[in-house]
């Protein structure tokens, strides 16, 4: 494996975690529920954990601008173009696999 600085880790990992938001924006076909139940985190999952690295550095976000950095548009904006009432296949996999209980 190739010996990488810090820096150089730090930057890919930046770079990686902008390709994915980009990637998320433009797959607003998918929903998070299926993200959620077949990968185990979806768009809110992924702004919470952008949230949590920001405080742990001092750095006060709410969870509305984390949403917002993740989304690309406030949430709820989001949810009214691109959000589809979950079926009960999807709600039923969710209860059974939902990482968050």
């Amino acid at each position: 494996m190739t010996a990488l600085s810090k820096q150089q880790q730090t930057e890919f990992e930046a770079a990686a975690f902008r390709r994915l938001v980009a990637h998320l924006r433009e797959r607003s076909d998918v929903q998070n529920i299926d993200l959620m139940n077949l990968a185990g985190f979806c768009r809110n999952c992924l702004s919470n954990w952008y949230r949590e690295a920001a405080e742990a550095d001092g750095v006060p976000i709410t969870r509305d601008e984390s949403r917002e950095m993740v989304y690309g548009m406030p949430y709820e904006d989001w949810k009214k173009l691109h959000q589809n009432e979950a079926s009960p296949v999807q709600k039923a996999a969710f209860e059974l696999n939902n990482p968050h209980k």
